[in-house]
């Protein structure tokens, strides 16, 4: 097919460049610098796809991201991404697109009935129809409904692409490059300030692209758009993002940008991904996003060939495409008219002028008038004819009554409507501001900023050129003074031509048509009618938020940008009410459609959750260790020897350990470094236990709690120096332990003078437990005195292993004499495997997690999250001693308070002893008073740890009971499928109850 809608000259695209591509199956040929929209106009095709609901033919109506109809699939490496907006994928050689929502073809659906049958799918009706027979739902209602829901095929296969993430700060981030978008870049970087400009078109300029009506500084608005975009591109200072749509606006001006990085190119670069989340921080913020043309609501409003006024205009300048031969142009505001004259300079026929107004400006009819345009005033269309196309407008004139007479008919192959202006307000709306109804702009503008932000330009409702140049330069130049107290001398540019126009309407056209017959189209996506809104109101819904669920309009992929304002209007005149009462839907992230690979970036596949590995994860695999996750964490579980199972193993590795000692991997333990002047301050009111008086070179047992007064995390803290600790925290605990700190720091304490930071990665981190465990050290150990007096239990020193920097802990998980030495992660693996020689040499071995569990248990130590299960407080755990008893205040020493906490009967952790040694209980087994409880008789407790006890030659469990140190020495029982099982309470400490081991 020739490009036959294709004007000779004129355009941004590249001529010399032609590209071929298809859509549904038929080879077709455009430009470099097309969109798939403007190459599908340029050959004639106006029909693109069919709405959801009624399977209605659809064209283009835009030319932006808020496109309702051009919804495609595109093919990228054998698969198919669905629902891209044509308006937005650019063209490259052998692009293959396919409509959507349409069997078997786009020219013949057989959904199409539903357009006949639509009297039977009223707005809600969804909620009144499947409702009977009950027994319906499941095989007959749900499984038709799943069939026809949804836009486009998923793809079928995993995603190839890659996607990448990048945190970023400026001081000045600009939202959209139109003219108030680049004069507020402009401002704002001559005074030195770090600036991102991003827009989610190809190519920055927005509006100027296709201005032809006006001069700025005398030259035209595409020679200023590349000047300065030169200007920009030369500062150092300055950032460009095109293909980058700013889709959510968080908290502290974090705003989230997903950029198009190879989505435009044929044959991509591998090594390239194919988006990239920004993750931006800025100072201040520079709303410049525009404005949106809206739709006008009339009968049979949604032929192919009906765009807005903007988009032909668009489609002309920058495109080189007309989007018909003889266009009829309908409106209600003066904009519409400069599309009109652009067109008929380019050689399309107007078949007419219809403008809604009464008395239209005078200098617009004498332009018209000279081009030869005919104009009606007081006009309205009252239908369309035409089946793949319009080839023919109904049009009515509108009496001082508001009635309606017919005015005749016109043939056009494209009719160009403009129902006004809404300024985009999205992204302010995320922001938490709220906006305000200006009626003289006959829209919602921003109100009070809420954050370091705004807006710019039209879309805080500003029209004319040079108005939204002043004030894109203004808001740059107050954004940069904002952001970094400095300020520069900015020489405004100056347009002239492309005034401020005015007019507009809202909401449903008057019309002479049989309601019961036509469809005004509000909503064109989801095929959400005037009377359908209408409808909404009669039943009951009288807030938009209701309106819009029960009719759908505002939900589609644009968020009710073309739809919503027309919407209101109408439910407002329905419901007789001032539009403001009637309310405004939520403006929610993301802005546009944005796929869930940006969001994923890398976290997929294997990196979805990623393996954590320790620096002795090779050898622990070589050596035939069966691992566990911990977390992220993949830990050694237990080392077998041939013929052993999980349990010969590890009671081999728990007599080896006590008899002789045992090396340990504990990297995986959550380190964190505090630092500052009040570091011993901070950790006094996170933790229960005094830190201030703690010696430097001595450690301390910390439990956390939370307000509430329950254990959350517990860990040895060392004192390096006067104002720096070592703060270690379970494995699974460390980030939310950090995340805790850091949020009590920022939010409830800026005034203390210290800071944290996650050092979980930076060390490995082997443990040397038992008896032997000071002589395997010892010849490796430089600059620390390992002698009992001078290195006691619980302590902590700085020196070298191995000649590598170290930190060395005197520490036990075990009961048993133990260190732990802490070098830098790269020199872990060396470390490792020099222990474990040495340690081999003196008759012990190594241990996984499973043993270290029964030497803990065993001298009565809590794992938090087994013993602990988030209502446990330190006195239920038998650790009152953990408090310091003069601390003013302390992170959940209010809580300890409440009465609930220290009430009679809390469960408290104790030991148990079955009466047969050799049964092991299960682990959250359940605790009674009697062998055969009544049914409904409530537990008084559950076994929160049991193992086989080597050191003991039996079985030991761990139990939180009700009043449970009260009852040392009495019977309880476990109730059992195979019978009820006698156990004997006792303290919770087994073995070596005095400590003289860990002394050694």
């Amino acid at each position: 097919m020739s490009q036959s809608f294709r004007t000779e000259a004129g355009g941004r695209i590249d001529r010399d460049r032609k590209v071929t591509f298809s859509f549904d199956g038929d080879q077709l040929e455009g430009y470099e610098g097309d969109t798939l929209a403007s190459a599908l106009l340029a050959n004639g095709i106006h029909m693109v796809g069919r709405s959801f609901k009624y399977h209605r033919p659809r064209g283009i109506l835009t030319s932006g991201s808020e496109e309702p109809n051009a919804l495609v699939g595109v093919y990228r490496q054998g698969d198919q991404t669905p629902n891209l907006r044509a308006t937005q994928v650019e063209l490259y050689e052998g692009l293959k697109a396919i409509s959507q929502n349409r069997f078997p073809s786009l020219g013949f659906d057989v959904g199409a009935v539903n357009d006949f049958l639509s009297p039977l799918f009223p707005a809600g009706f969804y909620y009144k129809t499947f409702m009977w027979p009950r027994s319906f739902w499941d095989r007959v209602y749900e499984p038709i409904i799943r069939a026809a829901a949804g836009l486009g095929k998923p793809p079928k296969n995993a995603d190839h692409d890659r996607y990448a993430n990048l945190y970023a700060h400026c001081d000045v981030l600009v939202v959209g490059s139109g003219p108030a978008g680049l004069a507020a870049a402009l401002a704002a970087a001559e005074t030195g300030a770090r600036v991102i400009l991003c827009d989610e078109q190809a190519e920055l300029g927005g509006s100027l692209l296709s201005e032809t009506a006006a001069t700025i500084d005398g030259k035209t608005p595409v020679d200023w758009v590349e000047d300065a975009i030169r200007t920009l591109q030369a500062m150092d200072n300055v950032t460009l993002l095109p293909r980058t749509t700013a889709f959510g606006y968080f908290a502290q001006n974090f705003v989230a940008l997903a950029e198009r990085i190879t989505d435009h190119v044929s044959e991509p670069d591998p090594n390239l991904p194919r988006e990239r989340l920004w993750q931006l921080r800025a100072k201040e913020v520079v709303i410049a996003a525009g404005s949106i043309e809206r739709p006008m609501v009339f009968p049979e409003n949604d032929r192919p060939g009906i765009m807005n006024a903007e988009a032909g205009r668009t489609y002309l300048n920058r495109y080189g495409v007309k989007v018909g031969h003889k266009a009829l142009v309908a409106t209600a505001c003066d904009t519409a008219w400069q599309a009109a004259f652009d067109l008929a300079d380019a050689g399309v026929e107007i078949a007419a002028i219809a403008d809604l107004r009464e008395n239209p400006p005078e200098a617009l009819q004498s332009i018209a008038q000279a081009r030869g345009i005919r104009v009606e005033t007081a006009c309205v269309v009252t239908g369309t004819t035409g089946r793949k196309r319009i080839d023919k407008a109904l049009l009515g004139r509108v009496s001082a009554s508001g009635s309606v007479a017919s005015a005749g008919d016109l043939a056009c192959d494209s009719l160009l409507m403009s129902g006004g202006w809404t300024p985009t307000v999205s992204l302010y709306s995320q922001s938490r501001g709220k906006v305000m109804w200006d009626e003289a702009a006959g829209a919602f503008l921003p109100g009070q900023h809420v954050q370091n932000e705004r807006s710019a330009g039209s879309s805080r409702g500003l029209y004319g050129l040079n108005d939204v140049l002043a004030d894109g330069y203004a808001a740059g130049e107050e954004a940069a003074k904002a952001a970094t107290g400095k300020s520069a001398k900015v020489t405004y540019a100056v347009a002239s031509g492309a005034e401020a126009g005015s007019g507009g309407t809202l909401g449903a056209l008057p019309d002479d048509r049989d309601a019961s017959r036509v469809k005004a189209f509000v909503d064109y996506q989801n095929d959400v009618t005037a009377k359908d809104v209408k409808l909404a109101v009669r039943e009951g819904m009288h807030s938009i938020e209701h309106i819009k669920r029960y009719t759908t309009t505002g939900m589609a992929t644009d968020q009710g940008r073309l739809s919503n304002m027309n919407a209101l209007a109408i439910a407002s005149k329905a419901l007789d009410k001032p539009l403001t009462d009637v309310g405004l839907t939520t403006f929610r992230q993301p802005f546009t459609p944005t796929t869930f690979g940006t969001f994923a970036t890398s976290s997929r596949g294997d990196f979805f959750d990623p393996v954590r590995k320790t620096p002795s994860h090779q050898w622990a695999t070589d050596s035939d260790a069966a691992f566990e996750d911990v977390g992220q964490w993949k830990r050694a579980w237990y080392f077998p020897k041939a013929g052993e199972d999980i349990h010969a193993a590890v009671a081999r590795e728990c007599e080896v350990v006590r008899n002789k000692l045992g090396l340990f991997d504990a990297s995986t333990l959550g380190k964190i470094e505090v630092v500052g002047p009040d570091a011993a301050e901070f950790l006094e009111r996170m933790y229960t236990n005094p830190w201030k008086k703690l010696g430097v070179g001595r450690c301390r047992y910390g439990l956390m709690l939370n307000e509430a007064g329950f254990i959350i995390d517990d860990g040895v803290v060392g004192r390096i120096a006067e104002d720096r600790f070592h703060v270690t925290t379970t494995t699974g605990g460390a980030p939310s332990v950090f995340a805790t700190m850091e949020d009590y720091l920022q939010t409830e304490w800026p005034d203390l003078d210290v800071w944290i930071t996650s050092t979980t990665e930076q060390y490995a981190v082997a443990a040397v437990q038992g008896p032997l465990a000071r002589e395997a050290i010892a010849p490796f150990v430089q600059g620390i005195d390992l002698s009992p007096d001078a290195f006691p239990h619980m302590s902590v020193a700085t020196g070298t292993f191995c000649g590598v920097p170290c930190r060395l802990f005197r520490i036990s998980f075990t009961g048993e004499v133990g260190f732990e030495i802490n070098v830098p992660r790269r020199h872990g693996e060396m470390v490792w495997k020099t222990l474990e020689h040495e340690v081999a040499k003196l008759g012990g071995c190594t241990y996984g997690t499973e043993t270290m569990h029964v030497l803990r248990a065993e001298k009565g130590y809590i794992i938090v999250g087994q013993e602990t299960d988030g209502t446990v407080t330190p006195d239920d755990a038998g650790m009152t001693w953990a408090i310091g008893k003069k601390k003013h205040d302390f992170v959940g020493k209010r809580g300890l308070q409440r009465p609930d906490l220290v009430a009679d009967n809390r469960k408290q952790l104790v030991g148990l002893l079955t009466t047969d040694p050799k049964v092991v209980l299960e682990e959250g087994a359940q605790i009674t008073e009697s062998a055969n409880p009544a049914v409904g008789t409530p537990a008084d407790g559950h076994v929160t740890s049991s193992y086989h006890s080597p050191a003991m030659g039996r079985s030991i469990a761990l139990a939180l009971v009700k009043n449970g140190r009260a009852l040392e020495g009495k019977t309880l029982h476990v109730p059992m499928p195979d019978g009820s099982i006698p156990v004997t309470v006792t303290g919770p400490v087994f073995f070596d109850p005095k400590g003289d081991r860990l002394n050694g």
